[in-house]
């Protein structure tokens, strides 16, 4: 592996990829031309000063994963790197007790008013009757956002016996109660706040959702604090409830524009700005180094997904429990994809069982990665997006409750313009991807190595003579499993199914043979071959 660390790290970032004996890793004073460098790379970590855009990525053709030491993946073309197939991670939570301990910081200084009693003091001034200052204590504290910067705020915020109210519609009640939250609406959040913190990300549900409207719903005086995204406050609307006093104060550490040059903010005595520093202590840089690392190392040796920005994360312990289930849905694409007469025109995924609970996105993308890896370089990350771009349209709307029979199955679903292929799968004994069906035929089969399908009459000698023409072309058969329909199935009646796991190689000679016996109408070749990476 190479590992290109394009801007300064810690001493303790650099000895995580240090331990691995097998694998360069450049740091950026090794690394004159970037460009240059990434040519045979196969993991990139950057901060914030490189742009990672389309440009540079098309000298990385290597390239499986971007590390940003940080949250913001500003810098990053996340896009370009998803149509590449290349992962894009950040490392949210790593610094979330510095963001808290300035939040709570904050908190502080607005209520007892420290920087105007700090710039009095530096110009000889005396002013203590008009910096009488308020209590934490006792007052009500919103938080917008109950992530781990939420969680860590409210914790801190208890010691001041606080009451803290909280609106988060992806955390669960037992987490609140736990850390003693009220669950209240976002419009109840704004009606009830003396405090107002924000913690959410950017999306288009919470860009400017400090506007005029909202901040008219608050209680006079209220002080807010954002140490989250510029974005989340329409900066006029909160300049002239400021000046008004709707809004008692108000300490903000990001803007819409930074660094910031201009602003409606300057001058205003009731609000305290910061340069985005809410991350910045020597801890937390350590911190987001190392986890990065850790994150980009489990990634390139393992293949666990944490913490990535364009593909869905999973924790060691889900990826653990899935692992077995994308590499069968890549079989099963693979396997599928060898059946269906002209052009691909949807791909149909289904889930039976547990896993259908589970964070499937990887496993849909490893089918998809099985149907189009015969005819370009795709991969689970930028599959969704290769089958997009080709006009295959990628239904995964059912999810079906647990049945009978196997646990959990995976049902994949090709559609051309005349036609569809219909299979379905499952993993035994924690790691054999097993084939259950085939076009409406149960079946039980591996779904690794060298497989013949064969579909022929139901009727007598078939098998005989298929194992003759093997023997005779001195082929072994590793497992020969039957199937056969009825009446329930849209398959003519009398149609059997063998599905031959063989030794060696098939000749044209042995397929012609095959296909020349009169009962059998369709051999197909299928190599899976023993491992999916």
């Amino acid at each position: 592996m190479k590992i290109i660390l394009a801007e300064k790290v810690s001493p303790a970032t650099l000895a995580v990829f240090k331990s691995e004996p097998d694998w360069q890793v450049l740091t950026h004073d090794q690394v004159p031309d970037l460009p240059a460098a990434l040519a045979n790379a196969d993991g990139l970590v950057v901060r914030s000063a490189v742009q990672v855009d389309d440009k540079l990525l098309a000298f990385a053709p290597r390239l499986r994963v971007i590390g940003r030491a940080g949250v913001g993946v500003d810098n990053i073309d996340a896009d370009a790197a998803t149509r590449r197939g290349i992962v894009v991670m950040n490392t949210p939570g790593a610094n979330a007790i510095a963001v808290a301990e300035l939040t709570l910081g904050l908190m502080i200084a607005l209520g007892r008013q420290i920087p105007k009693a700090n710039a009095t003091m530096h110009a000889g001034k005396w002013e203590k009757k008009s910096l009488q200052g308020v209590e934490l204590r006792g007052k009500t504290l919103g938080i917008l956002g109950l992530g781990r910067i939420g969680l860590e705020v409210a914790r801190r915020a208890r010691s001041f016996g606080m009451e803290i109210i909280g609106h988060d519609p992806f955390v669960s009640a037992a987490i609140a109660r736990e850390n003693q939250i009220r669950l209240v609406s976002v419009e109840e959040l704004f009606r009830e706040s003396d405090y107002l913190t924000l913690h959410v990300g950017l999306t288009p549900q919470t860009a400017g959702i400090i506007n005029e409207a909202s901040i008219a719903t608050m209680k006079k005086g209220i002080r807010i604090i954002n140490c989250a995204r510029g974005e989340l406050i329409v900066e006029e609307a909160l300049a002239e409830a400021l000046k008004s006093g709707q809004v008692g104060g108000a300490a903000l550490d990001v803007f819409h524009k930074e660094p910031l040059k201009d602003s409606a903010f300057f001058g205003l005595e009731n609000v305290i700005l910061t340069p985005h520093i809410a991350g910045s202590t020597a801890e937390a840089q350590e911190a987001v180094g190392i986890q990065i690392a850790l994150q980009v190392r489990e990634y390139l040796k393992l293949g666990v997904v944490q913490n990535a920005v364009n593909m869905p994360s999973l924790s060691h312990e889900e990826y653990l429990e899935l692992e077995p289930y994308i590499k069968m849905a890549q079989r099963l694409g693979s396997f599928v994809a060898q059946f269906p007469e002209g052009n691909i025109e949807s791909i149909h995924i289904a889930y039976n069982g547990r896993i259908a609970d589970s964070k499937t996105e990887l496993i849909r993308n490893s089918a998809i990665e099985g149907v189009l890896g015969h005819s370009e370089n795709v991969n689970r990350i930028n599959a969704a997006s290769v089958a997009m771009e080709r006009g295959i349209r990628v239904h995964e709307d059912t999810k079906e409750a647990a049945s009978g029979g196997a646990g959990n199955v995976v049902k994949l679903t090709l559609h051309t313009q005349n036609a569809e292929v219909t299979a379905s799968a499952t993993v035994l004994h924690g790691s054999s991807a097993r084939l259950l069906s085939l076009d409406g035929i149960d079946i039980e089969a591996p779904l690794e190595g060298t497989l013949l399908t064969i579909h022929n009459q139901d009727v007598p000698g078939v098998i005989g003579r298929i194992g003759t023409i093997l023997g005779e072309h001195r082929i072994n058969v590793a497992n020969f499993a039957l199937g056969r329909s009825d009446r329930s199935h849209r398959v003519p009646q009398g149609t059997a199914l063998a599905v031959v796991q063989i030794d060696g190689e098939v000749t044209d000679a042995v397929l012609k043979a095959l296909r020349g016996v009169d009962a059998i109408s369709q051999v197909r070749l299928v190599n899976l071959g023993e491992e999916v990476k």
